[in-house]
């Protein structure tokens, strides 16, 4: 086990049972979103009835990993002092491509290069050998 994975210092996400397959699905390199079986949309964040209709008809599904850049904002002093090393970073909402939006954070971009509507994609940070992250990258 690398040195990254077992010194990772930064909050991690505690998975529900509801949540436990985006997880799973991130760990494996994928990006998985419920979906309703009732109305057809989209559903971020994992939940246990579709926030559109209200049916508990929602399913697992593999979506694109591709999206826009919403919107953003540079962090130049972060709130947390597990995060001081990291900045300047910048934290994004990306729209995906099936609709819902995500907050993230956008990598291999210099934060001066990020721009509102540019095409991303999912890139996956294992951060531990359980827990991979969601972040994205220009497309």
């Amino acid at each position: 086990m690398s040195d990254i994975i077992t010194r990772y210092a930064k909050p991690l996400p505690e998975p529900s049972a509801v949540s436990a397959p985006f997880w799973e699905g991130l760990n494996a390199g994928e990006l998985r979103l419920q979906r309703c079986a009732t109305c057809s949309r989209y559903v971020f964040y994992p939940r246990s009835v579709c926030p559109h209709c209200l049916s508990d008809r929602l399913e697992w599904q593999t979506a694109s990993g591709r999206g826009r850049l919403y919107s953003y904002t540079i962090v130049r002093r972060a709130m947390n002092p597990a995060f001081a090393a990291d900045v300047p970073y910048v934290f994004a909402i990306v729209e995906l491509k099936e609709g819902p939006r995500v907050t993230t954070n956008l990598i291999n971009c210099a934060p001066e290069y990020a721009r509102v509507d540019m095409p991303v994609k999912a890139a996956y940070d294992s951060v531990t050998s359980e827990i991979a992250l969601l972040k994205f990258e220009p497309e």
